[in-house]
């Protein structure tokens, strides 16, 4: 996992570390459960993982984690404003009306299903889907999401009021075709992930461009062009220079 240590506050204790496909910031979901196939696990750590912890916890289908932002721990409290891309990355509005990763403390929340729990002597592994967390972030605390009380039906999203739709279509080219083969659930990350497009507000107005990202262990390449995300190139981690 990335992200080995990050300076804690006071009194606060790590209580295990997300393992994901997403090994950067860069194509990243912005909200947890967009996109569902972006599956992962919470290794839970010494001294936590004890079973008696996590009794019961089988009986939810989602949980909030609280976590640290921890590859911006150098860039905590020097915002006050941020520019959310849903308003198209040109309008700023005060860090606490945002979502943004650059909080006063660094921490975050999200909620995202509970796919199983796995306990072994000594191990205790949560099996997550809808993740939108970098490989390697800490988490200070796991709760049981609520239905009736953690959803409000009528509740205002302000310049959210929806979840955005997919933008791109998604096609492979044939050399990405190929290093799928076999691999459905590792073309449906794709799919989703770039249906919705990572790229920043300033970026998708630019020309044809090609982009790449980290997800588990190969480096994904594509290509925009007319609204369509080709995928160019699937090519394993150990075979990128970096």
């Amino acid at each position: 996992m990335t992200g080995d240590r990050v300076p804690l506050p006071s009194g606060l204790e790590i209580v295990g570390r997300i393992r994901s496909p997403f090994r950067e910031k860069f194509g990243v979901p912005r909200q947890p459960g967009l996109v569902p196939s972006a599956r992962g696990e919470l290794i839970v750590e010494p001294p936590f993982a004890r079973p008696e912890a996590w009794r019961g916890i089988d009986g939810f289908s989602h949980v909030w984690l609280l976590f640290l932002f921890h590859l911006d721990a150098d860039r905590r409290g020097d915002r006050l404003t941020a520019r959310p891309p849903r308003l198209g990355g040109e309008e700023r509005l005060g860090v606490f009306a945002t979502r943004t990763g650059f909080r006063p403390n660094g921490i975050g929340l999200s909620v995202v299903e509970l796919r199983g729990l796995e306990i072994e002597t000594g191990s205790v592994t949560l099996r997550l889907g809808g993740l939108d967390l970098v490989d390697g972030t800490p988490v200070i605390d796991v709760k049981p999401y609520l239905p009736w009380a953690d959803a409000v039906p009528d509740a205002r999203g302000g310049f959210a009021p929806a979840p955005p739709e997919a933008s791109l279509e998604v096609r492979f080219s044939p050399e990405a075709s190929a290093a799928l083969a076999g691999r459905p659930e590792r073309e449906a990350l794709i799919r989703e992930l770039l249906a919705l497009d990572p790229r920043s507000a300033w970026h998708r107005g630019e020309a044809p461009s090609r982009y790449g990202a980290r997800l588990e262990d190969f480096d994904l390449r594509w290509e925009v062009r007319d609204g369509v995300a080709e995928v160019v190139a699937i090519v394993p981690l150990e075979e990128t220079p970096r």
